[in-house]
């Protein structure tokens, strides 16, 4: 695995327990040769781990639309920072650029970041890893709903296997490296549609 995204807060959220999270997983992934691809801002939790990265001499490509680049005050000191003029330009160059996707907390941008890397997966668009660092228990209320989705046969239970979980970059990385995407169709009850 070369590069993974992380979609993170622009805020530093209200727990401290987020931004040593964020400084933890910037760490080890410079300090596994993996390199960062994230939003490109120096606030919040972006900046705690493009910090972090670079700090430990790893590679951090922030990717920020020219739009947001004074609002949340673009990143001067990376690695790499690419400045395209859309939403839709940063996700697809994000997602271009990284063998992997992790969410940590964070807002509705976050989210909608997440979810759209992990529909691309349901269908077939790639077969990259993407999962949740549950910091705290952060993700436990979107995982129960995710589950009761499946149960309502909205989604796949294959699918809903397929969002990767754990409290620890470590572990988190441990299944990217396990990770092998399903062999299934999206859709579910085809004939009864």
């Amino acid at each position: 695995m070369k590069r993974v995204c992380v979609f993170c807060g622009s805020s530093p959220g209200a727990e401290p327990t987020y931004a040593q999270a964020a400084r933890n997983l910037g760490s080890i992934l410079a300090k596994s040769g993996i390199g960062l691809v994230y939003g490109g801002a120096s606030v919040g939790l972006m900046a705690e781990i493009a910090n972090a990265a670079m700090q430990a001499h790893g590679e951090v490509i922030g990717v920020i639309p020219r739009s947001l680049v004074e609002k949340e005050v673009a990143h001067g000191g990376l690695t790499d920072l690419r400045v395209v003029d859309s939403m839709h330009q940063r996700k697809a160059l994000m997602a271009e650029l990284s063998d992997g996707f992790i969410a940590m907390p964070g807002g509705l941008g976050t989210l909608e970041e997440f979810f759209e890397v992990l529909t691309w997966a349901q269908l077939g668009m790639h077969t990259k890893p993407c999962g949740l660092l549950n910091v705290g228990g952060f993700y436990d209320r979107l995982l129960a709903f995710l589950d009761h989705a499946a149960q309502q046969r909205f989604i796949r239970p294959v699918h809903r296997a397929s969002v990767l979980v754990a409290d620890s970059p470590e572990r988190l990385l441990g299944q990217f490296e396990m990770y092998r995407a399903p062999a299934a169709e999206k859709w579910i009850d085809r004939e009864r549609s």
